[in-house]
């Protein structure tokens, strides 16, 4: 009957299959809305984009407007009077279009800096998939280790009724207890491994390392994969922030092109006269008021020939970064299928070798019914069918978390 309880369990959770995914979908969108909200880094990103968004409102001003006042000593005399001290104000201002360029140079910085918010957002997803999955392996392969345990139990009974007819020995009692141990064991060891996972996946979340992690009872691979499409990966954040980058170097060539325009700057000076005694005639005293304009020009102008050179450059080492990186997503990204494909294919392996096992368990529950059982064949069968459902559970584990890798490459 226990044997026969374990398949019916088997077929449930398949005719639950698509129910379990469901749950398991919604569950782990919730944890991942969370962990989007509360993660630092993701802060910190956002935090550096509107920083850098700031930085628009830095650079749209004008050079600072000069004052001076001077007092001449020695007072010089002219016509109209002794000169006796001097005010100017200048204001210089850059060649037409130059702040809106510093404007358009710094927002294309802040929209590379945005990619990085959206990078940060996908492998955080990623992260908190994958924890999930490890969780939830490490949970089915302690309730396999207790059923097993269980499972020994049951023949250590069935041993102990063998030597007291004659039938078994001792030392077949011991193996099966010694047998136990080891699972319990690895049982106790999956637990520890288990708590430090739950911490890592808090600390994704930005909780408590205490709060309990609740994972889904059973996961079953899909009878049919999503497509992938190589095309898709063109569009990843981590390209399109090269492109961004490469965008901002034009900006900042235009930028320089307007920098190494002449700069046109206004000014006025005013001299106090004081009115020479004993004089009568109409401008004595009279102030002097001049008005100036005045122009910057970048003669020696090889700095800005050199920033030309360094942007041609710059852009050039962009282009081959972000070759490179296409080179690396497309290898991992084909890596990723063909482990989900081999976890499939593992799958179906385990489950017929699992089948297989069970069927020769059952041959050996009834030749202890004709008295001829051998504990030997029950430990080996038994630990082939532990190996078997533990592989089984770590090829669900790598389906999934090999799809949450593709779901990274190419959302």
């Amino acid at each position: 009957m226990k044997y026969k309880s374990i398949q019916i369990k088997i077929v449930l959770a398949l005719g639950s299959c698509f129910l379990s995914l469901f749950a398991n979908a919604q569950q782990l969108e919730i944890l991942i809305d969370e962990a989007l909200t509360n993660n630092p880094e993701i802060q910190k990103f956002e935090l550096q984009y509107k920083r850098a968004s700031e930085k628009v409102n830095e650079v749209n001003t004008i050079p600072n407007t000069e004052f001076g006042v001077g007092y001449f000593v020695s007072e010089p005399e002219t016509r109209t009077g002794a000169q006796r001290f001097k005010v100017s104000a200048k204001q210089m201002l850059p060649w037409f279009g130059t702040i809106t360029s510093r404007e358009n140079y710094v927002s294309s910085l802040a929209d590379a800096k945005y990619e990085d918010i959206v990078i940060a957002k996908r492998k955080l997803m990623a992260s908190v998939s994958q924890s999930y999955y490890n969780l939830y392996a490490n949970k089915a392969k302690q309730e396999v280790l207790t059923e097993n345990i269980k499972l020994l139990e049951t023949y250590e009974t069935l041993a102990l009724t063998s030597v007291e007819v004659g039938k078994a020995s001792a030392v077949d009692v011991l193996r099966l207890q010694m047998r136990q141990n080891e699972m319990q064991q690895l049982k106790d060891v999956l637990q520890q491994q288990f708590l430090a996972e739950q911490t890592n996946f808090n600390n994704l979340l930005n909780r408590d390392n205490d709060v309990t992690v609740n994972v889904v009872d059973s996961l079953m691979i899909p009878s049919e994969d999503f497509d992938i499409t190589f095309e898709k990966l063109v569009l990843h954040p981590e390209l399109l922030k090269f492109d961004k980058l490469y965008q901002s170097i034009e900006q900042s060539e235009l930028l320089n092109q307007k920098e190494s325009s002449p700069m046109i700057g206004f000014g006025l000076d005013y001299i106090n006269v004081a009115e020479r005694p004993n004089m009568d005639f109409s401008d004595n005293g009279k102030d002097i008021v001049m008005p100036m304009v005045s122009v910057s020009i970048p003669i020696f102008n090889k700095k800005y020939k050199s920033q030309t050179k360094q942007n041609d450059l710059q852009q050039q080492e962009i282009t081959a970064q972000k070759q490179e990186r296409l080179n690396a997503l497309e290898t991992l990204l084909d890596k990723a299928n063909n482990e989900r494909i081999s976890a499939r294919i593992s799958y179906a392996t385990q489950t017929k070798n699992l089948q297989q096992a069970k069927d020769a368990e059952d041959i050996l529950i009834k030749s202890y019914e004709t008295g001829t059982i051998d504990f030997n064949d029950v430990l080996d069968i038994q630990e082939l069918q532990l190996k078997f459902q533990m592989n089984q559970i770590e090829s669900v584990k790598t389906y999934y978390v090999q799809s949450t890798i593709i779901n990274y490459l190419i959302q």
